[in-house]
């Protein structure tokens, strides 16, 4: 496993916060492998290293984190990424968590992250039906038989859509329900009828809602919302 900070590791354990635990490390009152430490930024290997404080054993339980973002614009949704800037980059807290599914750069909305492994493998994976909406505006107004080809399915990449439910906003607005994720695969069905993408935003995912959560912010789940991801994927 990686090395991570001492108070970094504290705080993730779920022991105290990354600002107390750096109060306990310059009181000297935690220790690696019996040896105590009050340099703050010493780093620690969770899976092998030994931390107490005040002579209790601390341990490496990761506290379980989930996220909703926001999306900006200009942001790609990745852990690390040379060069670009990520989802990953907005959000502040102690707990490494990863981007569950993907928004192509240009995009904006609805992003989950978490830790939870189990939660991030069920949501990301297509063969567990879990549906996205999207609302969609493009360049002209779209016929109504445009639409109905959208939700019936298109040929794309070398295979066919899934069904998918579509409701007109406005001439140029729809939201889109997918139970799949293909790559840019909404810019590429549009293009298929003859239009194009101008603004793409994800609004849900699963159970969760966008809401009235800004651009480029991000906020927890609650704990209902928590619990209504893991029943739907509970086996």
């Amino acid at each position: 496993m990686s090395l991570i900070r001492l108070q970094k590791f504290l705080s993730a354990a779920g022991f105290c916060s990354r600002r107390r635990g750096e109060d306990f490390i310059r009181r000297g009152r935690v220790t690696v492998n019996g040896e105590k430490v009050t340099q703050l930024g010493s780093k620690v290997d969770p899976s092998a290293d030994r931390i107490a404080v005040d002579g209790t054993a601390i341990l490496w339980k990761p506290v379980a984190v989930y996220i909703a973002l926001n999306k900006p614009e200009g942001y790609v949704t990745s852990c690390d990424h040379p060069g670009e800037k990520t989802v990953v980059d907005l959000v502040a807290v102690d707990q490494r968590v990863y981007p569950i599914g993907r928004l192509d750069k240009d995009s904006t909305g609805l992003i989950l992250l978490t830790n939870d492994g189990r939660l991030h493998h069920r949501l990301s994976h297509p063969s567990f039906d879990h549906e996205k909406e999207y609302e969609v505006t493009v360049t002209k107004p779209i016929p109504v038989h445009a639409l109905h080809k959208l939700a019936a399915g298109l040929p794309l990449m070398g295979t066919r859509t899934r069904p998918a439910g579509v409701r007109k906003l406005s001439d140029r607005r729809f939201r889109i329900v997918l139970k799949e994720g293909r790559n840019r695969q909404i810019r590429r069905m549009v293009r298929k009828v003859g239009n194009r993408v101008v603004k793409l935003k994800r609004i849900r995912v699963a159970s969760i809602l966008l809401g009235q959560l800004e651009k480029g912010r991000w906020r927890y789940l609650s704990e209902t919302e928590v619990k209504s991801l893991h029943e739907l994927i509970k086996d």
